[in-house]
């Protein structure tokens, strides 16, 4: 009674063990399936930068927006000449000797004024005062160019390229969640299953041991099943490690910290394998993010061919420019009352801008266009056909998943009545402890193959509903 009481009692403290990191942990979260795809989802890294290009690219497209408004800058400056530029200025009497000359005016010794005599100097003379200031705006308008009106189309097209991303990266994610929390789930019922039948076997060796003390069975009996014992909790500890190892994989694939508890609340239904089987009759290739990105990432190239063709034609732009400036001299207050002279200049036209020749730069850029849309053209194919070959294998997979299945469950429940009957037979003598040992094995191994095969079915399933979709 004492042994039985101390096997239950090791059993509980191998759980209590397990989960001991559990008592300093932040958080617990207990969840099922969806909110584990909605935690994991909420936590992603990938998932937030992703996000944040998606803001980037919004942001990108507002600077794009507003080359079609209006640019005003204005500008204002004071200067102040230590030496003022000056020019030479030619100064000359000829003119005044000319009209003299004309009206026969006599010189005092009587001669007639002659037109040699005039003089000829140069005088340096400066147009700028030292001190200048000038204050002016100036505003451009874009009316025509190619290149920003094709980004102005191109728009909502790059917007959605970054959200088709953002659908591949969390798919994969999904994937990678569903897979992580399944093989948590069946390894802890696996666990449940190798604690059962250790105290199964725990039980059998306190029997046989009353029954060695009754002269009823041999110390080889009860050798062979500590043996068999020992290897059981051998095999409790691999799969308490791999639990562990499995847990912390699931705890970093849903972006939480390790020191948190996990409560896994999903039910584990085998029967919902089956309901998916049939291939889904309403799939389209556009229902898969890997295409959607693929027919987006077309466009965009379109959009791009269709920018170089374009930057052929000319670009046309309106301009305005008004000025005020000012000179300063005190020589000017004796002019005007004021040392200042103020003047105001404005200018408006048309910037037109025709591309000639640059070397076929255009030309070339259009061809990369061209053959980047073709590559693009030729991965979209591929993934068609590696998405059909994806279906293939999984509606395959999962068929041949749920056959092993079913073929693993009918063999735990054979191995389980084998077990049942040859316990009997021994405990009526009509057996041998060899052979409640070898059934025992068996059951064990019927179970160990049981659950790897409902591991690779839910493995299947998955595939099965990211392969059409439906995940």
């Amino acid at each position: 009674m004492m042994y039985r009481l101390f096997n239950k009692f090791s059993s509980i403290l191998v759980i209590i063990i397990l989960f001991v990191h559990l008592a300093g942990a932040q958080t617990i979260h207990k969840i099922n399936i969806n909110q584990a795809v909605e935690l994991g989802t909420k936590n992603s890294f990938d998932l937030k930068n992703l996000y944040l290009d998606y803001n980037i690219q919004e942001q990108k497209n507002k600077e794009l927006t507003s080359a079609i408004y209006p640019t005003i800058s204005a500008s204002g400056g004071l200067t102040y000449y230590t030496n003022v530029p000056q020019i030479q200025f030619p100064s000359s009497d000829r003119s005044i000797y000319e009209v003299l000359n004309k009206e026969g005016v006599r010189d005092m010794n009587g001669n007639v004024i002659d037109i040699e005599n005039a003089s000829f100097s140069v005088n340096n003379v400066s147009f700028i005062q030292p001190w200048n200031t000038q204050i002016g705006i100036s505003v451009n308008q874009i009316l025509f160019q190619p290149d920003v009106f094709v980004g102005l189309q191109a728009r909502k097209t790059v917007l959605q390229f970054s959200q088709d991303n953002i659908n591949v990266a969390a798919d994969n994610l999904k994937e990678k969640i569903y897979k992580a929390y399944y093989a948590v789930l069946i390894t802890q019922k696996q666990l449940e299953v190798i604690i059962s039948t250790k105290q199964r076997l725990s039980t059998l060796l306190n029997d046989m041991k009353q029954m060695y003390q009754s002269g009823f069975a041999e110390q080889l009996d009860v050798d062979k099943l500590q043996v068999s014992l020992n290897n059981t909790e051998a095999g409790q500890n691999q799969i308490i490690n791999g639990l562990r190892i499995g847990m912390a994989s699931l705890k970093s694939t849903l972006g939480i910290s390790q020191k948190d508890s996990l409560e896994l609340t999903q039910n584990l239904d085998v029967n919902s394998l089956k309901m998916d089987l049939i291939s889904p009759t309403d799939f389209t290739y556009e229902k898969r993010s890997e295409i959607a990105v693929l027919n987006t990432a077309v466009e965009l190239q379109k959009l791009n061919f269709k920018r170089y063709k374009l930057s052929y034609l000319p670009s046309l732009s309106l301009f305005y420019q008004f000025q005020r400036s000012g000179q300063r001299n005190n020589n000017f207050a004796a002019i005007t009352g004021k040392p200042w002279f103020w003047y105001n200049t404005g200018l408006v036209g048309l910037q037109l801008n025709v591309p000639i020749y640059s070397g076929n730069k255009n030309k070339y850029l259009m061809n990369q266009a061209k053959y980047e849309g073709e590559k693009v053209q030729n991965s979209l194919l591929q993934t068609k056909q590696f998405i059909d070959l994806e279906q293939e294998v999984a509606v395959s997979s999962l068929n041949n998943a749920i056959i092993n299945l079913d073929v693993q469950e009918r063999n735990v429940k054979l191995a389980q009545e084998v077990f049942s009957k040859t316990k009997i037979k021994y405990e009526n003598g009509l057996g041998s402890s060899f052979e409640v040992i070898q059934a025992d094995t068996e059951l064990q191994r019927a179970q160990g193959s049981y659950f790897q095969a409902l591991y690779e079915g839910m493995i299947a399933k998955t595939s099965f509903a990211k392969a059409f979709s439906k995940l």
